[in-house]
């Protein structure tokens, strides 16, 4: 048989592949760990290490266009929602997302999946101009040379917590993407204060309200994984996405019949209920509008060209998936 190494988070729906329990015919599977995953995504966009690894959907986009040999399916591992990602300095002054115009806000890296989204929910549903806004990084893209001049990289070593705290950026990202994390997305890397303590508040207090009305008005649910391969594996075993594919499903299967109330994962189980359904829906057909709005916003912030894709499906190995 041969072995595929795989590489993915700590997910109880990913687990029964990683543990044998679920098979792909044909091939054993061999569990690469990386914690945090993030830094794996790099080491697969670059390297091409791995021969399946999760990646954030953009990177994904980013590499197809620069011609990276990586092949995706539509498995989605991972899901939130984005409304509640941004914290306001104390001090900011800032009382609606238009007042973002003109400032300074921090996140890890430009082209991270929660910054698409974000300036894509404040241009689309508030109108807000990104363009005018300086974005603080400290991390580097994954795939670089789509950085557009209002982005500005911190240059003393202070975290981006630190920056909020004090005053020195008006609004930051929370969790990995900005303010709740510490150094590089290596093996390693370690949580930190997310920044927010007493002062920086949430940009939209209601967040969850606000997501929820966005998610039944629009279907948009935001991607933030997605199972990628290397192209090689493909052109030799065209048949392997789509057993591959059938596996993640069959393993997800196999947790909710031992969890069919997502106790494992509770921020899941609450996104089960806000839009009551799957939180973790595999498959293109139910995926469409979140993968369209992902793809618009990836082209209207320059990170990938006005022509990507040719269609949707374009963006994947071909073969059936069912909607799992």
């Amino acid at each position: 048989m041969q072995k595929l190494s795989v590489a993915l988070g700590e997910y109880p729906h990913g687990q029964a592949l990683l543990d044998g329990d679920v098979e792909v015919d044909g091939y054993r599977i061999e569990p690469v760990e990386v914690r945090p995953v993030i830094g794996a995504y790099r080491r697969m966009i670059r390297d091409l290490e791995f021969d399946v690894c999760e990646l954030a959907p953009v990177s994904y986009l980013m590499a197809r266009q620069e011609g990276v040999p990586l092949t995706a399916i539509p498995v989605f591992l991972n899901r939130r929602f984005h409304h509640g990602d941004v914290r306001c300095a104390e001090d900011s002054g800032i009382r609606v997302p238009r007042d973002l115009e003109g400032r300074r806000v921090g996140v890890r890296a430009y082209t991270v999946t929660t910054g698409v989204w974000v300036r894509g929910i404040l241009a689309e549903q508030y109108g807000v101009d990104v363009g005018k806004i300086t974005w603080v990084v400290d991390d580097d893209d994954h795939i670089e040379g789509r950085t557009p001049p209002n982005v500005e990289r911190v240059g003393d070593g202070r975290s981006l917590g630190e920056l909020l705290r004090t005053g020195d950026i008006d609004a930051a990202f929370t969790g990995n993407a900005g303010t709740g994390r510490a150094g590089a997305p290596r093996a390693g890397w370690t949580a930190a204060d997310d920044g927010v303590g007493e002062g920086p508040y949430p940009l939209f207090p209601d967040a969850e309200v606000l997501a929820v009305d966005w998610y039944l008005r629009t279907g948009v649910y935001p991607l933030h994984s997605l199972m990628a391969l290397r192209s090689e594996l493909v052109d030799r075993d065209p048949a392997l996405p789509g057993r591959l594919y059938t596996a993640f499903a069959d393993s997800k299967r196999n947790q909710l019949a031992a969890d069919p109330d997502w106790s494992a994962q509770p921020r899941f189980a609450r996104q089960a209920r806000q839009i009551d359904g799957d939180p973790v829906p595999y498959g293109t057909g139910v995926n469409a509008p979140s993968l369209a709005a992902l793809v618009r916003f990836s082209r209207d912030q320059g990170l990938v060209d006005p022509g990507f894709p040719a269609g949707l499906r374009a963006l994947f190995a071909a073969g059936d998936y069912p909607d799992a």
